[in-house]
Formats: C-alpha cells, structure tokens, sequence
C-alpha cells in the first residue's frame, strides 16, 4: 500500500472531551537551566491520553528539552515528570530502560543509523529491546514498513532515500515495539510542503489506526492546527496556553495570536 493511497480526515476533532482522565504525562513545577539559561521555568502541563498533542514556540523555547524530559533523555535540576503517577525522573538506569519500553520516539531529522539498511534501522529496538524470535521481527516490521508505504525500500540505506522517505522510516521505528506513546521531535522540518502534509497525513493515520498518545514538537503554524487535538504555547520557560485546538486558536493571550499569526510585531519584537 501506497502513503498516498488513503487520504485521512485531519485530526483536529474539538468536540471531542480532552482531559478526562488522568493524564498520559504530568509535568510539575519542572526548571531547567542550560548555557546559564534557565529555559524551562516552572513547567506544569498535563498531556491528554489517546490524542495528538502539539507544543508551540519560537525557536529556543525550550520544546525540544521539554519532549527530552518527557521519555527521560533530560533529567530536571527540580520537578517531576509522572508516567502513571511514578516520577521516571528518580528512576535508575535499569527502572527508566523499562518506563521506556511504552514510549517510542522520532527525533528530529529521523536520527536513522547510516550503517543499517531500512529493514534494519526498524528491526534495532525489537532486536534491543525484546525477546522476539528473528521471524517474528520480520513479520512486525515488513508491517510496519508496509503501514509508512515503504516496503519495497527496506533493503536501501539513508543516504539513498529522500528526506520524507527517512522521516517515515523513523515514524515506523517508532511504532515497531507497539508503544503507548509516541514523541515527534520536530517531524516535518524541512519538508517541502507536499511532503509536509504525507507526513502529518501518516502520523494521523496511524492515530485513528492505533490510538497512540501523541506528543509532537512543531513549527508548522497554522497548519499544525488542522492535525491535532490539543496545543500547548511555550515560552519564557513557561506553559503560556494549553487546551483543546478550538480554544487556543482564538486565545486573547497576545503572544499566542502573534505566534499565530507569524506577525514580527506584537507581544515579541524580533527585528
């Protein structure tokens, strides 16, 4: 099957409760400090469950580090980062490998090992991470390539495969261990827009295939809008906005209509 053959409904289904429930993620009171900047201040979020979330911001907000926290790549200087009530946080190394195991993540540009084929860059955390017998391992990732409409190409490596091709090579990485979370770091930057939109088209997909909890760090205002369920506004190491799509989008929050806008003055002078 072709990415391209189906088209999906974009995700943004603001009648949809959000919030009801206790929350995939928590983020409580979190401070981080880098280069002698504090960039993130404070933080409390919570993450709906089963919905595609997006964090907004300028570039150096803090996005990134933020997502880092969320899967343990970061420890914070203070606060809690909860997965069903556990700070993974304070965990040790062999407790956060397994809170690990319900997390799966793209990292910005796709982050593939060049050395490895596709089938084989998908095949790494079964292989790492599992007891899977060597059958059981193609048969999941043959899927999964087939899902992202690259199963025909699993024997290239990545220098031989565009950059949308390599996105969706780490999206179906992602999905191989049958997460419950999945984190995008920045998944679409610079993709031409038609490639854009075959991404975020796969990522919602995949969302109404499986319903994954979703976390996606982006630049792609307005069109983000359209591809997910709830926003959050970063900035000034703060959570500024969070809620249902509909209601940020018409937030009185100053910065928050600047961002959308792309407007260079307002809230934030750049220039």
């Amino acid at each position: 099957m072709s990415v391209q053959s189906w088209v999906c409904e974009p995700c943004a289904i603001d009648k949809l409760p959000v919030g009801d429930g206790k929350p995939a993620i928590r983020l409580v009171d979190l401070e981080k400090t880098l280069d002698g900047k504090k960039v993130l201040d404070g933080v409390n979020l919570d993450i709906p469950p089963k919905r595609i979330t997006a964090i907004l911001g300028l570039s150096g907000a803090g996005k990134s580090v933020m997502l880092k926290h969320m899967i343990g790549l970061i420890r914070p200087e203070r606060g809690q980062v909860l997965v069903d009530g556990v700070d993974i946080s304070r965990l040790s190394r062999k407790e956060l490998y397994h809170a690990r195991q319900r997390f799966g993540m793209l990292f910005q540009g796709g982050a593939l090992f060049d050395s490895l084929t596709v089938y084989e860059n998908v095949a790494f955390p079964l292989q790492e991470k599992t007891k899977l017998g060597e059958g059981e391992i193609r048969e999941r990732v043959l899927s999964r390539l087939a899902q992202v409409g690259l199963e025909e190409a699993r024997g290239k490596y990545p220098d031989e495969l565009s950059g949308g091709m390599k996105r969706r090579v780490a999206f179906a990485r992602a999905m191989v261990t049958d997460p419950e979370i999945i984190l995008f770091d920045e998944p679409t930057t610079g993709l031409d827009p038609i490639i854009r939109n075959s991404v975020l088209n796969l990522i919602c997909h995949s969302y109404h295939q499986h319903g994954f909890t979703m976390v996606m760090v982006s630049h792609d205002i307005p069109d983000i809008f359209q591809w997910c369920h709830y926003v959050v506004v970063l900035h000034g190491g703060k959570v500024v906005e969070a809620g249902p799509t509909a209601e940020v989008v018409v937030s009185v929050n100053p910065f928050v209509q600047q961002l959308i806008r792309g407007d260079i003055t307002g809230a934030v002078h750049l220039m």
